[in-house]
């Protein structure tokens, strides 16, 4: 973890970046410019299994094999326009002050160039959420190049979500309280809805629904419990994900409250349904554990703590953006979660029906947990470690790990052009 900064390191890191400002917009030409759009169809090409891994501080999104050895297929530039895109954030105070505030606070020191991504249904391109740009653009997977870009209200853009038939793509939009939805053949916004404060994960489910999770102010320093109320207003938002009219709102700190847990934030960070969408399991700021709601009932029914490891700093204001373990995911039967224990680095499977962990599979600031391709293996993000880890769910064992880019955070299953190995020319 980073030590904390003065602010007199903050003054020389403002007055280094404003040096090179003067230097980029001296820089004649940008670079990854547009497309026009994306090259009209052909024939359907065949399609094979993949993972995309974003590596936050790269700027690159490596391919991965979906299942077996993981292996790296190939990699792509996920911001081709990179001095263009500066070159707009150093001639707006405005845009540089807040570009400044996700390096330092969310970015720990580095800007984020890539959060989410998705593959169109095609699989020929990737969707891809860039914080530090706020921005999301779609990439052609053959050239590299941009097919289209949406600048997101506000100055961040933070987690992203695929409607079931992917055709849609969610995003949130985290300084302006708002999730886009796009079309994501063409970038196009479809709707939008108003969230609490700073939206996070999203998540479209079979009923039609879409559901948003704020997470509040997780950058300040205003870390002790007694001092919740200052991180601002989290609420599960539940919106109908055709017409976008809220379906419900979900106070978690009510439900926490009347489950005898008001010691615990009610920031919602990774989130997994059951396969029936009748059980929510959650993580929430703070806390090494996770929670169990029942959809049907409104409440929370079971909370299950995690070991901590005794080398993790007790001191909360240097847990990453508050959350002690952020990631979460579920076997295909509903049978075993997969907790990424990011602040005490390691990952665990857990019975569902009786909540015990199996085995503590050593991991460096595990940040993301998702489901491979074959359904067998829980693929965990290192992001200490600049790797991607898969985890048996059946064993609880580590089966492989592949070396990825630079603090690698979400993992996406993806389809792709069977024959793909990387964008022509690299």
């Amino acid at each position: 973890m980073p030590s904390p900064r003065t602010p007199s390191s903050r003054r020389r890191r403002l007055a280094a970046a404003l040096a090179a400002a003067v230097a980029l917009v001296a820089t004649a030409g940008g670079t990854g410019a547009a497309a026009p759009g994306p090259a009209a169809p052909g024939p359907a090409a065949a399609l094979r299994d993949a993972m995309f891994v974003g590596n936050n501080w790269d700027g690159t999104a490596d391919v991965i094999e979906a299942q077996g050895d993981f292996r790296r297929i190939g990699r792509l530039d996920v911001v081709p326009d990179k001095q263009e895109r500066l070159r707009e954030i150093y001639l707006n105070p405005v845009k540089l002050a807040f570009f400044l505030g996700v390096r330092n606070g969310p970015g720990e020191g580095h800007d984020q160039f890539v959060d989410d991504m998705y593959a169109t249904p095609d699989g020929s391109s990737m969707v891809v959420s860039r914080p530090s740009f706020a921005d999301v653009v779609s990439l052609d997977l053959r050239t590299g190049r941009i097919n289209w870009r949406f600048p997101v209200a506000g100055h961040r853009a933070d987690h992203m979500a695929v409607s079931p038939d992917g055709t849609r793509v969610a995003v949130s939009a985290s300084t302006a309280n708002t999730v886009h939805v796009l079309d994501i053949g063409t970038g196009r916004q479809v709707g939008s809805f108003a969230t609490g404060d700073k939206p996070h994960e999203n998540v479209f489910t079979s009923d039609g629904l879409l559901w948003n999770m704020s997470i509040g102010e997780v950058t300040t320093a205003l870390d002790a419990p007694w001092l919740d109320w200052t991180k601002g207003d989290r609420r599960i938002m539940v919106v109908d994900a055709e017409t976008f009219r809220t379906v419900r709102v979900i106070d978690m700190r009510e439900r926490l409250d009347a489950f005898g847990r008001k010691d615990l934030s009610d920031a919602v960070r990774p989130v997994a349904f059951t396969p029936d969408e009748k059980k929510l399991y959650l993580q929430v700021s703070f806390y090494n554990g996770l929670l169990e709601y029942d959809v049907t009932t409104d409440r929370i029914t079971r909370a299950k703590v995690l070991p901590g490891n005794p080398r993790t700093d007790p001191d909360r204001t240097t847990w990453v953006n508050d959350s002690r373990h952020h990631g979460l995911s579920m076997s295909p039967d509903g049978s075993r979660l997969c907790v990424a224990g990011t602040m005490d680095d390691y990952a665990t499977v857990v019975d569902r029906a009786t909540l015990r962990e199996g085995p503590l599979v050593e991991a460096s600031k595990p940040y993301w947990a998702t489901v491979s391709g074959d359904g067998r293996s829980c693929v965990v993000s290192e992001s200490g470690a600049d790797r991607v880890t898969a985890i048996d769910f059946a064993t609880g064992l580590r089966v492989a790990s592949v070396d990825v880019g630079d603090h690698p955070q979400r993992v996406r299953l993806a389809r792709i052009p069977a024959d793909w190995a990387g964008p022509s020319g690299r």
